[in-house]
């Protein structure tokens, strides 16, 4: 049986950095959690940093392969740099996928760790721009394929894939 690596605050746990959930009851997230497939995890928690936490954003949008590259950093929007932490997060995610087997997650739209469509443009004015996450970026790099919330489906035939195939 295939594992996915899920958001925490996907299944309803409160760690997003203002301290709440984004739990999605989507019917196959249900399924696959019923099946005892999913693996959650948030990589901005298990690195240390606490809930609630001051937001953060990858500078100037760049994303998340750039931080992996050395080239952008991640910072809250008074200054701080946090992107030893948010490197941290996404190698221990990286290790939680690998010890699991996992080829497959879900992780939350939009955020600096977790997006995988788009981030932040680094100005903390709310607009998004194309471009992953730290922890997203890490994982495909690792041969890890991420989703967002709103392509369960796309999961969903990509899982099949992998458990059947052709």
């Amino acid at each position: 049986m295939e594992r996915i690596l899920v958001s925490a605050c996907l299944m309803g746990r409160e760690v997003r950095y203002d301290g709440g959930a984004k739990r999605s009851d989507d019917a196959l997230l249900a399924g696959w959690r019923a099946e005892g497939r999913l693996v959650p995890f948030c990589p901005e928690v298990e690195c240390g940093l606490p809930v609630p936490r001051p937001p953060a954003e990858i500078e100037g949008g760049a994303g998340g392969a750039a931080v992996l590259a050395g080239a952008a950093r991640v910072l809250t929007a008074q200054g701080a740099d946090v992107t030893a932490a948010f490197l941290t997060g996404a190698q221990a995610a990286l290790d939680v996928a690998r010890s699991f087997g996992v080829r497959i997650a879900i992780l939350k739209e939009g955020s600096p760790s977790c997006g995988s469509l788009t981030v932040y443009d680094g100005g903390f004015r709310g607009r998004r721009l194309p471009g992953q996450g730290v922890t997203t970026a890490l994982l495909e790099l690792h041969g890890v394929r991420v989703f967002d919330e709103s392509r369960i489906g796309d999961a969903a035939r990509h899982l099949a894939g992998l458990e059947h195939p052709a």
